[in-house]
């Protein structure tokens, strides 16, 4: 077996999967929820990695409510992708596709796994855009936020 045969992912050169909820909701104007992030508290969606069993909005959905207790509509179909890189414990650094899926939110519960390890709060788009590190992940809240006031009919 030859060597490039083997698949390192510390070295392999695609981007790791992911996919993350967009999770929104309507008040007097559209909002998105920001968690922190573990690592270093900067602000992010909930996101993670793929899971066995499930679709990419499946676990999309899962990771907006272990991360930030949300329960809601997630749709199926994802309205974009975003990079970022992760720094893994052992000091790697991880390149990550991130595939986004809207989930309208229905409510937050009062208990979820990582309550006490992440800040969660709602931001209009202006402000969350401002606010994550992702250049990719901006834009896709703004084009989110044209494509929701466009008239459905």
């Amino acid at each position: 077996m030859s060597m490039s045969a083997t698949r390192n992912p510390e070295t392999q050169s695609e981007p790791h999967a992911q996919y993350a909820a967009l999770p929104y909701r309507r008040t007097d104007r559209l909002e998105v929820m920001l968690v922190s992030s573990l690592d270093s508290g900067r602000w992010i969606i909930p996101k993670g990695w793929p899971m066995d069993g499930f679709t990419g909005y499946e676990a999309a959905a899962r990771e907006a409510f272990e991360e930030a207790g949300l329960v809601g509509a997630i749709e199926e179909k994802s309205i974009g992708f975003f990079h970022y890189s992760k720094r893994r414990k052992n000091g790697a650094l991880w390149h990550c596709r991130v595939e986004v899926f809207p989930m309208e939110v229905k409510q937050q519960r009062k208990k979820w796994p990582e309550k006490h390890d992440r800040t969660t709060k709602w931001f209009s788009i202006e402000q969350a855009a401002a606010l994550v590190r992702e250049p990719e992940l901006a834009d896709i809240m703004r084009r989110f936020e044209m494509a929701m006031r466009v008239p459905h009919g």
